[in-house]
């Protein structure tokens, strides 16, 4: 190999090691988390997917993948990397890029809308170091009851973690296949189940019989969530939460009749009417 090659790819290593060092910093500065890759094994052990069921080998978007199987402490979310015991292979891989060689397909396992390297990650650390906008990878796809993108934070994970213990316990996915609540409240989806539960209780006393779990998902879902929802999407009130979600207000709606209903002794109201007071009172 020439010396002028030698030279290029180890300045490529240094000026990626360098970046990588100048993510730390910035996240540190900032009080953030380090942009560590997603840990296979948290997503699948939060998440409860299943699989992975072979897909072919397939051209993806480099920048999709933001995951790795066993070495996300290795590199950052932007695939650099992290430890310079990383630049025998690193430059490697970079004078293989350099001199046209086609090199074996990354091996990935896709999830929602993420991979995860299983084989490649310097070929993906290369790859996106030198703009390359496709790789060519092995897919294997793992089952999911909920989507993710390659923007996820590793704390989104908890949240979503409590959304699959939601699905499982409630099959909203499977009764209402369009209802896709998203939530920023920790608790959240927890609360919706007790919400159901209530409403189950209260169908029972109504209808003189007893209600299965499907039909009292159901009822809640298109008697009481979806009126708040649509209240909330006609009053354009989110653009004063930009952070939050239809289910944040959702929950919010409902936590304010129970305070008036509790504190003030104001008779529960109907679900849409109650929206409609709760964003009245945060328009003002």
């Amino acid at each position: 190999m020439s010396d002028e090659l030698n030279s290029r790819v180890r300045a490529d290593f240094s000026k990626a090691r360098f970046k990588s060092f100048i993510n730390q910093a910035i996240a540190v500065l900032k009080g953030q988390r380090p942009t560590t890759l997603l840990s296979y094994d948290d997503v699948k052990e939060k998440l409860h997917i299943g699989g992975p069921i072979y897909r072919g080998v397939k051209t993806i978007r480099v920048e999709q993948i933001a995951g790795s199987l066993n070495r996300y402490h290795e590199f950052d979310r932007a695939f650099l990397p992290r430890e310079d015991q990383l630049a025998n292979r690193w430059q490697k891989v970079d004078r293989a890029f350099y001199q046209d060689v086609n090199l074996p397909p990354v091996v990935l396992y896709k999830v929602g809308e993420v991979y995860f390297v299983v084989d490649g990650h310097h070929r993906v650390s290369v790859a996106r170091e030198q703009g390359q906008e496709f790789i060519e990878a092995e897919i294997r796809e793992c089952a999911t009851r909920v989507n993710i993108t390659p923007n996820i934070q590793p704390e989104d994970l908890e949240i979503l973690g409590t959304k699959v213990r939601f699905l499982e316990r409630s099959s909203l996915d499977h009764i209402r296949p369009d209802a896709n609540i998203k939530l920023t409240i920790p608790d959240g989806f927890e609360r919706m189940l007790e919400h159901i539960a209530v409403h189950r209780y209260f169908m029972g006393i109504d209808l003189q019989r007893d209600v299965t779990d499907e039909e009292a998902v159901a009822h809640w879902y298109d008697t009481v969530y979806l009126p708040i929802i649509e209240v909330v999407r006609k009053s354009d009130i989110l653009k004063n939460f930009p952070d939050k979600t239809e289910g944040d207000l959702y929950l919010w709606t409902l936590d304010h009749q129970h305070y008036l209903s509790k504190e003030k002794g104001q008779p529960l109201l109907p679900p849409e009417e109650a929206a409609q007071k709760f964003v009245k009172k945060k328009k003002k």
